[in-house]
């Protein structure tokens, strides 16, 4: 099975040369006989029949042509029937498989025009016949059947490789669509992964940043402060790379680490907690309780909220400043406030880092169809209020 797809695949990529080889094997059954006969008519007028055998396929109407006045030529002048005549039903075949449509029909009307001319101008030399109209009329009707069987296998064969075609070009089209889809789902994910990676480590290092500020300049008072600072500082750092490592464990496609729990909104107590060990005061306010549960998501999107909204208290709010964390759950869904009464981030010069996670949050929310809204507050400070509705079924 193996060689005849072998065989059956060369034989589609060389065209050319099959019907080179074809035309050469007519050439030495059908023309060279007449040549070693002194026949030197029928030898030209067989080889006007064979030779446009060799581009049937890579030229196919003009190979048509030239078969068409070899023909017409040979039933002219030659008074006998020639062999190569029977390649006259390869060129139709040719045509209707390969040739385009105006070729194909053109090439069926001039077949079945010279069919009946073949048969009146060789039947009347018949000695058995006598050119009967009996005799004329089956041989006419068994010619141009044959020719018309030709053509019909022909037209088969082309409407296959047409729908074959159809078939390969929707196949590639699907296959760019699917590519285009991953890359897509690609861009999403490094998106993602990007807005995770902001949360980790902006809070983190805001953490221990103003941790280790603050430790340098108290412990010159008390040098009992530092152990503490640096336990929260360890503490800090331990929890944000155990979040790496989870984040890094689905890239990685690890099972084990991609399975850890994601934070939600029972986390965010612990999350107020490091940051007030931190030395930033901070208060914690909830306010009844969800009527349904919200999607892993949309806990995890809270969580990021509040984590994002406490980093641009503890880098922008400066020294003495205070924090509220606000939850509310509403019949509608969950709403959060971050308010802060420092100095806010647009008196801060380095608020790109500011604005790219208020960006990260407004994407992160418009998946659940949540809003987000940030700005300074009238009486001083800065705000940031989340709204989060319920995943309706």
């Amino acid at each position: 099975m193996g060689v005849h797809h072998k065989i059956y695949r060369w034989l589609q990529a060389n065209t050319g040369k099959v019907d080179l080889i074809l035309m050469l094997a007519a050439v030495v059954a059908f023309v060279l006989p007449y040549l070693a006969m002194a026949h030197l008519a029928a030898f030209v007028m067989s080889a006007l029949l064979v030779v446009p055998l060799a581009w049937r396929r890579t030229y196919p109407w003009q190979s048509g042509v030239a078969m068409a006045a070899a023909a017409l030529m040979n039933v002219a002048v030659i008074g006998e029937p020639l062999p190569a005549h029977v390649f006259v039903l390869v060129t139709v075949y040719s045509l209707a498989a390969y040739g385009p449509r105006w070729s194909s029909l053109g090439g069926l009307v001039l077949a079945l025009l010279g069919g009946a001319m073949y048969v009146i101008r060789y039947g009347i030399t018949d000695p058995f016949t006598g050119g009967t109209a009996p005799f004329y009329l089956v041989a006419l009707v068994a010619v141009d059947a044959l020719v018309l069987a030709c053509w019909m296998f022909g037209d088969l064969v082309r409407n296959r490789r047409l729908t074959v075609r159809a078939l390969e070009d929707r196949a590639r089209r699907l296959e760019v669509e699917r590519q285009q889809e991953r890359d897509l789902a690609a861009a999403d994910e490094r998106s993602h992964i990007a807005r995770e990676m902001h949360d980790i480590v902006a809070h983190s290092l805001s953490v221990i940043i103003t941790q280790a500020d603050g430790a340098r300049y108290a412990s010159v008072q008390d040098p009992a402060i530092a152990t503490g600072t640096l336990a929260t500082i360890a503490e800090t750092g331990r929890t944000s790379l155990q979040d790496m490592r989870r984040l890094l464990g689905v890239l990685r496609g690890d099972e084990i680490a991609s399975t850890r729990p994601l934070p939600t909104l029972a986390d965010v107590e612990t999350l107020v907690d490091t940051v007030r060990r931190s030395g930033l005061d901070v208060q914690l306010e909830q306010f009844g309780g969800p009527r349904r549960s919200m999607p892993a998501g949309a806990e995890l999107t809270a969580y990021r909220v509040v984590q994002e909204g406490l980093t641009n208290v503890l880098k922008h709010a400066g020294p003495e400043a205070s924090a509220q964390v606000r939850l509310e759950w509403t019949v509608r869904g969950l709403e959060l406030q971050i308010n802060d009464d420092g100095r806010g981030a647009a008196a801060d010069p380095a608020t790109a880092g500011s604005q790219q996670g208020l960006t990260g949050m407004a994407e992160r929310l418009a998946l659940y169809d949540g809003t987000v809204d940030a700005g300074p507050r009238a009486g001083g400070g800065f705000r940031v209020s989340a709204y989060i509705p319920y995943t309706e079924a």
